[in-house]
């Protein structure tokens, strides 16, 4: 399992289309510490999409739910100089504005994150065969893990899939089969994956053992983050589990599982919003 700069790089592959007029919107572009995940520390270039098909519960990032008329572009990494541009965007503008931000030996991976960006895989598909002409840097996916047609476009790309198991009892969304097919098929590119689960104080022992049954069956190798929420505000977010939940899921999950890790959400302790 490697990371950051160790990550390997995807093998190029061409695409039938050397040129195109495809759009999409962004919500901004930014460097950042990564807070959450395998990545957790590492700096990365967030390249977020709007647009999202799931409601959670404890979403802290509503704002990108629906498409905006603008995004905003910070214009020299890590110093929150943003511009502010129209949507949609088209992918040479994007691949101009990431190559003005890939300054040597900064970024360990470009993250595609949202909303759920594999909602403009089409798009990212062509963007990630060009943006491989001229920047060489590892790309991460970071997903809701529920659309596994539209990732199998990307694959040839990634070099990492981080994948949110959706809780029912947290989230309010169920989508244990498309999980399974989703993570079926990172497993079987090659591809590095881990899996994120957000939990609360009403997480059900029902949810996370099927959430704990499906990684095993996969694989029971992947890595599995417990993610305890970390509410911005007391209004309308999840209680955050308590100390000794935590303590009890993770032993029974390695019982199936080899690798079972529990990070919060550190971005939010240093700021990195």
């Amino acid at each position: 399992m490697m990371i950051g700069k160790e990550m390997a790089i995807a093998p190029h592959q061409e695409s039938v289309q050397d040129v195109s007029t495809q759009t999409a919107a962004l919500v901004e572009i930014f460097s950042a510490i990564q807070g959450e995940g395998l990545n957790v520390g590492t700096r990365q270039l967030f390249v977020r999409f709007g647009g999202c098909d799931l409601r959670c519960r404890f979403c802290d990032s509503a704002n990108t739910w629906h498409t905006q008329a603008i995004c905003k572009i910070e214009a020299t990494p890590g110093q929150r100089d943003f511009e502010v541009h129209p949507n949609p965007v088209e992918i040479a503008q994007l691949i101009a504005w990431v190559k003005r931000q890939a300054v040597v030996n900064l970024h360990d991976s470009l993250s595609l994150t949202g909303g759920e960006p594999l909602l403009h895989a089409d798009f990212l598909a062509d963007f990630l065969n060009q943006l491989r002409k001229t920047i060489q840097i590892p790309i991460y996916l970071e997903t809701g893990g529920h659309r596994p047609d539209d990732l199998r476009k990307l694959l040839p790309y990634l070099d990492m899939v981080g994948m949110d198991l959706k809780l029912p009892s947290v989230s309010g969304e169920t989508h244990w089969e498309a999980h399974e097919a989703f993570l079926k098929i990172c497993d079987q590119s090659g591809v590095t994956v881990f899996c994120k689960l957000i939990t609360s104080r009403d997480t059900t022992d029902a949810d996370l053992d099927q959430a704990t049954a499906l990684v095993a069956r996969v694989n029971p190798n992947i890595p599995l983050f417990f993610q305890p929420v970390t509410p911005l505000t007391d209004k309308g977010q999840p209680a955050p589990p308590t100390p000794q939940q935590v303590l009890d899921w993770q032993a029974k999950c390695k019982q199936q599982l080899t690798s079972v890790r529990v990070i919060p959400q550190t971005h939010k302790m240093i700021g990195q919003l």
